[in-house]
């Protein structure tokens, strides 16, 4: 909650009102970031009474596995938990957007409802390519 409150002093500073994403750490993976699913409805809450700081959707980056099928629960995770935050109608959380999936599991994940998708290699290649 320390860095919303951040974005949204930097927000009223600037009369704007920042938009971002809650990354969910649904792998329990320490080399990755994001909130574990435990801990999602306390900080929507409190972002909730941020008036300068908008949740617009829910980010998740599941571990790799090659058979994109092995990522699909991930995916399905994370709709179902924006289904259940979006039903307690937190101000200021919108929850619209689900930004899941990269180039080796997007379609998987647009399976899934993903409406934002990260395909950086599939246009630029590999990285240090």
């Amino acid at each position: 909650a320390e860095l919303a409150r951040e974005l949204d002093k930097e927000g009223k500073k600037r009369g704007k009102t920042v938009r971002a994403f809650v990354e969910v750490n649904l792998g329990g993976e320490e080399s990755k970031s994001g909130i574990p699913k435990e801990k999602v409805v306390a900080l929507l809450q409190e972002v909730g009474k941020l008036s300068h700081l908008r949740i617009e959707g829910l980010m998740v980056v599941p571990p790799f596995r090659e058979n994109s099928e092995e990522v699909r629960p991930y995916f399905r995770a994370l709709r179902e938990l924006q289904r259940d935050l979006m039903a307690l109608n937190i101000p200021n959380v919108e929850l619209k957007e689900l930004s899941m999936g990269m180039t080796h599991d997007y379609p998987v994940a647009i399976e899934e409802g993903a409406t934002l998708v990260r395909i950086g290699t599939a246009i630029f290649g590999p990285r240090g390519a």
